[in-house]
């Protein structure tokens, strides 16, 4: 009865939620998959379909049921855009940001008058308000780039640092445009502004990333309150950016700036993030602008198309002119330019406050704003096909750029012993390894060969399907592995073989013994025991707090190990490291090592921000304890018996970094060797090696097992295999 009753009163708009949110959500649905059919970008589909359900469509809903979601969605585009900043990038091309922010908002601003001044004959405050609209644009194809994978490219970085230069700039000129109007433009509202805008900017770029350094330490596993958080905090700015008289998105994407450092790109939260706003908030601001359009605007008469026609010809136009300055300026290639066009062409959000606010004042009539309306969707077209155009052009090239990888593809083996530190190494794995990487990561879990092993398998198998959610978390490509074997140190050194492992992450203990350092309690084994049977690049890591709180990376390099064969491996990892964490890295090394690290980063073109600090001595290791802080990582380079860079100084550095940095995040790395590469000084070829001792050793291991099968009765057939 109660469903007939809904039924008779059903009318449009739509007042119900429930109908309502399930339109909408069918819409982000389908509309991306029809239209991709015709080769038409999903954000053209989601605008087109706010056109037909919105007030000036078919009035299937009222815009303002879903403002909410529609300007959480801008906010979240711009957060995106400040949160997947290469913050090193940036500083580097923070130049150049400010230059194309200067062409993107000078060339239309003074085209922009001279059109509306000489041309359309508008009033002084009507032409200079117009004409800052032309400056101001929205990063409505951003997430095209960003799925396109282009987002690291310079001409990305250039054109989003210019959209908030730009962007504040045009805010700042209307509310000096509103305080003129209402007769407020006078010493108190100068002062106001410049305070308030200060005060604001300290807040979100210092207080922010404090804040969110300590809520993570504090709240480690709980990562449904690390989205909420970070959600928190982006709705924040944005309101502290409007108390601050400044239009909301600027404070959204100062929020992502200043998380930037403190969210891997890698990470599961940055997963949920971006998930959470391209399934929900950004389509709901797409379709939201759609149904700001009134294409009914077209048959007014032909002032209104005069007036539409040279504001969206003007629009497009100094736009391209500010991208093709750009481009020579720094020597952009054409398909670089294109992009920067389609991501700074768009005119939705912050157009649309500009003119409604003029429309409200009085200072423009109906035709201007109906001709910008025309505008926001020509505009937002051209913009979506430009950057789906060239992005894809982009990306191809960046492709075929990237260095060809040499000694096959990256493999990494994780040894579990201790579960909870499955989800840090996990972590730190994820951070250190190619993103463009797809090879699997492979937790191992080695169970000691005796009768309770099928009750140690099942144990392990249920402590590793946490780690498999956590991978699937970030979208990692996770597959377990279990392995029973004589002891820990045959099975990780046969699983590093049959696996072709190129890197090994393992897990420092709670103790600081040299017999005892990687596996605690649960296998007795040593660290010296793994580096002698494998030979890839290892690290021991203790993780006591995350990684992405990280303000500032100290690598501690041995003198030599710069002719160490993997060098230039840990090398691109360290770097790679830093630029997840968003932290500076501070070298600490003799001058020789210096130079070969700083050969090693122009040569790979890698953009880090890198000091250096001189190290002569190892045994001085200890007086870099005043100068790293509890947020810094301390990542120590060490080295194996008989290498290069060996010295005997290294063999108590563990149980010195146990001691005195016990609370800091510390990676030890041993860089890949050459097993013949691996005697001891002074011992030739022909002498005798430690593996053969070592393979002794095993044997009388193995001929022990044996000898306690026999005396607990297990002396059946099968008891034994033909090796022992």
């Amino acid at each position: 009865m109660k469903g007939l009753v809904l039924l008779m009163s059903f009318s449009l708009p739509l007042k119900d939620p429930v109908p309502i949110f399930s339109l909408v959500l069918f819409i982000i649905l389908l509309a991306p998959i029809i239209l991709r059919k015709f080769r038409i970008p999903s954000i053209i589909g989601l605008i087109l379909a706010g056109m037909a359900i919105g007030d000036h469509g078919f009035k299937i809903i009222e815009k303002g049921s879903i403002n909410l979601f529609g300007n959480a969605g801008l906010l979240y585009i711009m957060f995106l855009a400040g949160l997947e900043l290469d913050m090193t990038e940036f500083r580097k091309n923070r130049h150049r940001s400010m230059v194309f922010g200067a062409f993107t908002f000078f060339i239309p601003l003074i085209l922009g008058y001279v059109l509306c001044t000489y041309v359309l004959h508008f009033s002084l405050m009507a032409s200079l308000l117009i004409s800052s609209m032309f400056a101001t644009h929205t990063l409505v194809a951003y997430p095209l780039a960003s799925r396109l994978g282009i987002t690291k490219n310079e001409a990305v970085t250039v054109a989003v640092g210019g959209t908030i230069i730009t962007d504040t700039a045009v805010l700042l000129i209307l509310a000096i445009i509103t305080g003129a109007e209402e007769g407020n433009l006078n010493t108190a509202f100068w002062l106001k502004l410049g305070i308030s805008l200060a005060v604001f900017t300290v807040i979100v770029m210092w207080g922010f990333p404090a804040v969110g350094r300590w809520f993570f330490k504090k709240i480690k596993d709980d990562k449904t309150s690390h989205f909420i958080f970070v959600l928190a905090l982006v709705f924040l700015a944005a309101f502290l950016a409007e108390l601050a008289g400044v239009e909301a998105i600027i404070g959204a994407f100062l929020a992502g700036l200043a998380l930037n450092t403190l969210i891997p790109h890698t990470s599961p939260l940055m997963n949920r993030i971006e998930f959470v706003g391209n399934a929900l908030f950004i389509p709901f601001f797409l379709i939201s602008v759609g149904m700001i359009v009134d294409l009914r605007v077209l048959l007014k008469g032909p002032e209104a198309l005069i007036i539409a026609g040279a504001l969206t010809a003007m629009a497009l136009l100094s736009k391209w002119l500010a991208a093709f300055f750009t481009q020579l300026s720094f020597g952009y290639t054409a398909t670089q330019r294109n992009v920067i066009f389609g991501l700074s062409s768009a005119h939705a959000a912050a157009t649309i406050a500009v003119v409604l606010i003029g429309f409200n004042m009085g200072i423009i009539n109906e035709n201007v704003l109906n001709g910008t309306i025309v505008l926001i969707l020509i505009t937002c077209m051209v913009g979506s096909f430009v950057t789906e155009s060239a992005g894809r052009k982009l990306a191809i090239r960046e492709a075929e750029k990237k260095p060809e990888i040499t000694g096959g593809p990256e493999h990494f083996l994780i040894p579990i012993a201790n579960p909870g530190k499955m989800e840090a190494l996990l972590d730190f794995t994820l951070m250190v390894k190619d993103p463009a990487n797809a090879a699997p990561i492979y937790p191992l879990v080695v169970v000691q060969d005796d009768e309770e092993a099928k009750e140690k398998i099942f144990v392990s198998n249920k402590m590793m399907e946490k780690m498999v959610i956590h991978a699937a978390a970030s979208e990692s490509n996770v597959q377990v592995v279990t392995r029973v074997d004589l002891n820990v140190t045959d099975g990780i050194s046969r699983a590093v073989k049959e696996l072709l492992i190129s890197d090994v992450v393992l897990g420092w203990s709670d103790k600081n013994s040299a017999t005892d350092r990687i596996f605690g309690n649960l296998f007795g084994t040593t660290t010296d025991n793994v580096l002698q049977s494998v030979w890839e690049t290892v690290y021991v890591c203790q993780l006591n707090h995350p990684i992405n709180t990280t303000k500032k990376m100290v690598l501690v390099m041995p003198q030599n190990t710069e002719y160490e064969l993997g060098f230039a491996h840990y090398m691109q990892k360290i770097i790679l490291l830093a630029k997840q964490a968003g932290a500076k890295i501070v070298v600490y090394s003799t001058g020789r090592t210096q130079a070969a690290v700083q050969r090693f980063i122009a040569e790979a073109k890698a953009s880090v921000e890198i000091t250096f600090r001189h190290l002569d001595n190892l045994e001085d290791f200890l007086v870099l304890a005043r100068n790293i802080s509890r947020d810094d990582l301390l990542v120590v380079v060490s080295a194996r018996k008989g290498t290069l860079s060996y010295q005997p100084y290294l063999e108590n550095i563990p149980a010195r970094i146990g001691r005195h940095f016990k609370d800091n995040n510390v990676v030890l790395v041993y860089p890949e060797q050459r097993t013949t590469e691996n005697n001891e000084p002074g011992m030739q070829e022909g002498d005798i090696t430690l593996r053969p001792i070592q393979e002794q050793l095993r044997n009388i291991s193995r001929l022990g097992k044996v000898v306690k099968r026999i005396f607990k009765g297990g002396e059946k057939k099968n008891d034994f295999d033909e090796g022992e």
